[in-house]
């Protein structure tokens, strides 16, 4: 640590918004260096997840799940099929979509990134006891639950009835 650490402004360290921003800075920046050594970044990882989590999608229905930018996820779908890690396939019930599948060797880099994972998270959260993270967990999904909401089901716009 520095021999004098940066102070945070004090009106901003009340705030949950810029605390949950820094804590994200630091938990993509923590992750992103474990997953290196693997060729992979954090998005990548998030795919690869969903993809074992869920079974196979649609690169729009990963693009809503992960709230990512489509141009974004066809970089990282690129990647990650030319690494052979998932398939991209015509969708048999709609031709204009494609279907991503997990291969065997996203299912096996998987096993290793968790891992990464939770030495990033020992790192970043070893302050907290086991109740504290899972509170954290606990509260954080809910606070990403109700964005997810706001987002994927916006309230109408305008006054008129």
């Amino acid at each position: 640590m520095p021999p004098n650490p940066p102070v945070r402004p004090p009106s901003l360290v009340t705030h949950p918004g810029y605390l949950a921003a820094q804590v994200a800075k630091s938990a993509t920046r923590l992750l992103g260096e474990e997953l290196a050594d693997h060729g992979v970044r954090p998005h990548h990882m998030a795919v690869l997840a969903t993809l074992e989590d869920l079974g196979p999608q649609c690169q729009q229905d990963l693009c809503d799940r992960l709230d990512l930018d489509k141009s974004h996820m066809v970089a990282f779908v690129d990647d990650l099929e030319g690494m052979g890690h998932l398939s991209r396939t015509r969708d048999p019930d709609d031709r204009r979509r494609h279907r991503l599948e997990l291969a065997p060797s996203g299912s096996a880099l998987l096993v290793e990134l968790r891992a990464a994972q939770r030495r990033y998270e020992a790192s970043l959260f070893g302050d907290l006891d086991d109740d504290e993270r899972a509170q954290l967990t606990a509260l954080l999904a809910r606070v990403v639950e109700s964005a997810d909401d706001r987002r994927l089901n916006p309230a109408p716009s305008g006054g008129t009835a």
